[in-house]
């Protein structure tokens, strides 16, 4: 009962967790360069940036729930795709600044293909299959 509840709702956690992200990314430096209190603080500082792999941990389980059932090998494959990007994005951002936009892509990826597979679903249940 539960799992069904998660499998409903997985697109909308991926896509929340998806667009929370990039809201982070885009505000994380911002917060660390024109705070004072954060740039004295490196536990601190650590424990904001490392919100990296609550992200991936929820877009993990969004996709998992989200590809188990019902959802065509192409979009199963786009987002599992676009997971894998991300997740390497974000644990390589420290190396080159190529990945922060790696991982921008992927994660809009990851939203919009979310978004085909809500639709694909409410598609398939309005014509009864």
């Amino acid at each position: 009962m539960k799992t069904d509840f998660i499998d409903k709702k997985a697109d909308y956690i991926g896509i929340t967790g998806s667009v929370l992200c990039i809201i982070h990314c885009m505000a994380a430096p911002v917060m660390v360069m024109t705070s004072g209190f954060l740039r004295n603080d490196d536990t601190l500082r650590t424990g904001f940036l490392g919100l990296d792999c609550v992200f991936i941990a929820i877009n993990i389980l969004a996709v998992y729930f989200a590809t188990r059932h019902h959802t065509s090998t192409t979009i199963r494959a786009a987002l599992w795709g676009f997971l894998s990007a991300f997740a390497l994005a974000l644990l390589l951002e420290n190396t080159s600044h190529v990945f922060e936009y790696v991982a921008y892509v992927a994660s809009a990826g990851l939203v919009i293909t979310h978004l085909i597979n809500l639709r694909l679903h409410r598609l398939q249940h309005s014509n009864g299959v």
